[in-house]
């Protein structure tokens, strides 16, 4: 995400770098070319105007002029100026306010397309890790298909998603088919689905509400009314990130109606601008609450503009992947597997179990992006994640046994191995050439979480994960400065240019 504004900034601050200090004629000349790199990020022009202006002015002031180091100097400018873009006020604070007794009633509104059904259900799996009873109203009467999606959605997010939680579903099939008393059907369905979410004792009810594909006076009459009926605590607008300043224009008659009290920014992983980002707040007064990063379930994540700011400025998101790893490995279990490490009697068991819990965390490739420094090495380069697949499938064939003593591998076993695993002999033989790499390696970095685990191991060069699953016939090499030492890589593949 923010691929093309990280670069310009990057380039920006870069030139200042090499300025002895900070002058107003090389603070405006740069400000020329932020100001275009935001344009070209779709963001809104009156958000553009206000942002160069606000660094205008921090920027000329007298110690920034006289600063033995400009480029940091302005970096900090920066990145304060986007925070306040993005944040402001008492609403900011991340996630959603709860009301006791509940139920908490969440109405979810947006255009078709935009992912609202889908957010619905990430946002149910959020709330059932915290212990939450959630309750998913079909309130999109004009759409069959999206009252049998948000059933799915309940079904999937109570059977796979851990936690002490409870979602369950509400629907009225019989009024689906009303289509010329939609509005009205959608009423009497918010109503009943509130009387039963308190006769229930639900935490949480989300009304997921009727989208248009685009505003018209039909779409907001009936969210009026039902914003009349429930008298909602809270009322979320889901836009599409990647749709730029036309999302920003959803937002602003959406809010002009109903007064909203936060935003969903969903496909955020795949908005390589950030223009929506960087102009919600500014021009709805309504601040982002959640963003979506990627199609799962537990793809979803509260915003924090202090944290996006650093990842637009190429600063990584470190606290993020901090969370990431918390939500996956307990503190017992890293201190077992600590002590293991640094023994060097990790076994391939260990090593599965830590594939899948950085696999839950996201993709290889997010994760790596969320290091200071390492997310602009990534850039037009895939890390193609299929490797650990057929990492995964060559370890989940081996026995009890052979995980824990890789000793065991002869020869017929290998090939036993690859047959079970759709995999070569040989790349059962590169797996254990390249565990056995890393449980050296392992003594080594035994002392740091699995975050740092993770930074160690990238810096020790192009990290290629089919040095673990048996693809090169050759062991690649660590570029660590000790010519002697090999290890894993994460295979990379630098993609074309059109």
């Amino acid at each position: 995400m923010f691929e093309n504004l990280t670069d310009r900034f990057s380039s920006v601050l870069r030139n200042l770098s090499g300025k002895g200090k900070i002058s107003e004629s090389n603070v405006k000349e740069a400000m020329v070319e932020v100001r275009t790199a935001l344009l070209e990020a779709d963001a809104h022009y009156e958000v553009v105007d206000k942002f160069c202006s606000q660094v205008l002015e921090q920027a000329e002031g007298q110690q920034v002029i006289s600063a033995v180091q400009p480029g940091q100097q302005m970096i900090k400018i920066v990145y304060d100026e986007l925070v306040k873009l993005m944040t402001g006020g008492d609403d900011d604070t991340p996630g959603l306010l709860m009301v006791s007794p509940g139920p908490t009633v969440l109405m979810m509104c947006g255009l078709q397309g935009s992912g609202k059904t889908t957010t619905c259900g990430k946002l149910a799996a959020i709330l059932k890790k915290q212990g939450k009873h959630v309750m998913l109203c079909a309130a999109d009467l004009q759409r069959p298909a999206a009252v049998l999606q948000l059933e799915t959605l309940a079904k999937q997010v109570e059977e796979t998603i851990e936690g002490k939680g409870k979602v369950s579903f509400y629907a009225e099939m019989d009024k689906v088919a009303e289509y010329g008393k939609a509005v009205g059907a959608a009423v009497t369905v918010t109503r009943n689905a509130l009387a039963a979410a308190k006769k229930n004792n639900v935490d949480v009810l989300i009304l997921d509400t009727a989208g248009r594909l685009h505003i018209n006076d039909q779409l907001m009459d009936e969210l009026r009314k039902v914003n009349q009926a429930v008298n909602p605590h809270q009322i979320m607008l889901v836009i599409d990130a990647m749709t730029g300043q036309d999302a920003v224009k959803s937002a602003k008659a959406f809010n002009d109606d109903l007064e909203l009290d936060g935003v969903i920014l969903t496909k955020f992983d795949s908005d390589t601008r950030g223009g929506a980002a960087l102009s919600v707040k500014y021009i709805t007064g309504k601040p982002i609450k959640y963003i979506g990063v990627g199609e799962k379930l537990d793809n979803l994540e509260e915003f924090h503009p202090e944290r996006i700011a650093s990842r637009i400025l190429g600063m990584g998101d470190v606290v993020s992947l901090v969370e990431k790893a918390q939500q996956q490995v307990t503190e017992e279990e890293a201190a077992a597997l600590q002590e293991k490490m640094a023994k060097g009697k990790m076994t391939m068991e260990d090593f599965l179990g830590q594939l899948k819990a950085i696999r839950k965390m996201g993709s290889m490739k997010s994760l790596l992006g969320m290091m200071p420094g390492i997310g602009q090495q990534l850039k037009g380069i895939d890390i193609d994640e299929k490797q650990i697949d057929r990492t995964e499938a060559i370890i989940q064939s081996m026995n009890r046994n052979e995980r824990k003593d890789v000793d065991l591998l002869d020869n017929a076993r290998r090939r036993r191995i690859s047959r079970g695993s759709g995999t070569q002999a040989a790349d059962v033989s590169q797996l254990v050439k390249g565990f056995e790499m890393v449980s050296q390696m392992s003594k080594q970095i035994a002392g740091m979480g699995m975050v740092s685990r993770l930074k160690a191991m990238a810096g020790m060069g192009n990290m290629d994960m089919s040095a673990l699953s048996g693809r090169h016939a050759q062991a690649p090499k660590f570029a660590t400065g000790d010519e002697g030492k090999s290890g894993p890589k994460f295979k990379m593949r630098r993609k074309k240019s059109r």
